[in-house]
């Protein structure tokens, strides 16, 4: 059954891609471009990348798998993070940026229109009015469908809707992270905003298959001073997914199904966008969008992992998040 992001159609649960190019480990070229062929098999509409992821490579990667198939995508991509030597990042949104941006990632997709295209992170020193107008002119210019912001804020929503509408907002939301429910949700659906929410099962920690920060690669970002993945943090949220795990056993599902079927069960408005570099966890994870979830299994769910319970913020340096 499809679900709505302001007026864009899409499935009720799409693909996040990223970690099939980096930030996980080392991914499979072959078998990523099979997880997206059989996403799309399953109903999957909306496939998720960015310039960034890589960086570019996963847009390529993205491209190469939907090159014969393009009809079938709902294809969103971000831009606006400046990954510099060094490993140093920047933000930008001016209006050069802005366009420089599109025609590279039309380029690296192979396509001539994103239907779905993400101002990253909001910049500080760009007005958010200035990036949103540019984006507004790629629309008109037939570049791009639809238009989305990724991490940002209640009053930022407003002042960029009313420049142009805006489509859907993408922000990390799970058991693990509901900092936007507070405010970001509401203001969203006041404006007709759809929501998709990234690593909806808390980086793939919520889905049981992690039990101690050894299980987390050398080249698992997790690994390198994340807060919430490292020391008494990691063991504190550790045993709420241990609790999670008996609950779902109890209902003949994985924790991260579990975990994954109260985000689907936040609104029709709401989009997730787990992301897996294999096709096994793939099946699992839409197989949960169907789970009916009662009253009881949500609040069950939440005593299991109680939202300010978390401990550990989501990145080091939380300044640009919710801007």
């Amino acid at each position: 059954m499809s679900r709505f992001l302001g007026e864009l159609e899409v499935g009720p649960q799409g693909l996040g891609c990223m970690g099939m190019s980096e930030f996980y480990g080392a991914g499979d070229e072959s078998e990523s471009i099979a997880v997206i062929h059989r996403a799309l098999e399953l109903g999957v509409t909306l496939v998720d990348t960015a310039d960034m992821y890589g960086p570019y490579v996963n847009e390529e990667l993205v491209g190469r798998a939907i090159a014969d198939r393009r009809s079938d995508v709902v294809l969103a991509t971000k831009f606006g993070i400046v990954r510099e030597e060094g490993g140093a990042r920047s933000i930008r949104g001016d209006r050069d940026y802005v366009r420089a941006s599109v025609e590279g990632s039309l380029k690296r997709l192979g396509t001539d229109v994103i239907d779905l295209y993400y101002l990253h992170r909001v910049p500080s020193d760009t007005p958010i009015e200035e990036t949103v107008g540019a984006m507004a002119e790629l629309v008109t210019e037939g570049k791009v469908r639809y238009l989305g912001l990724s991490e940002a804020g209640a009053e930022t929503l407003r002042r960029a809707h009313a420049v142009h509408p805006i489509t859907a907002l993408q922000s990390e939301w799970s058991l693990w992270s509901r900092d936007i429910e507070a405010e970001i949700v509401p203001t969203a659906r006041e404006l007709g905003i759809g929501l998709v929410p990234y690593s909806p099962l808390g980086r793939g920690v919520l889905t049981g298959r992690f039990t101690s920060a050894a299980d987390f690669g050398a080249d698992d970002f997790r690994a390198v001073g994340q807060p919430r993945f490292s020391g008494a943090n990691l063991d504190t949220n550790l045993k709420m997914v241990e609790d999670l795990r008996a609950l779902a056993a109890e209902r003949g599902v994985t924790a991260g199904q579990l975990a994954l079927a109260w985000v689907q069960h936040r609104g029709d408005d709401v989009v997730p966008i787990p992301g897996t570099k294999r096709i096994k966890y793939l099946e699992e994870n839409v197989a949960a969008a169907a789970l009916e979830l009662s009253a009881d299994d949500l609040a069950a769910i939440e005593t299991a992992v109680p939202a300010t319970a978390v401990a550990g913020d989501r990145y080091p340096d939380m300044s640009a998040v919710g801007r």
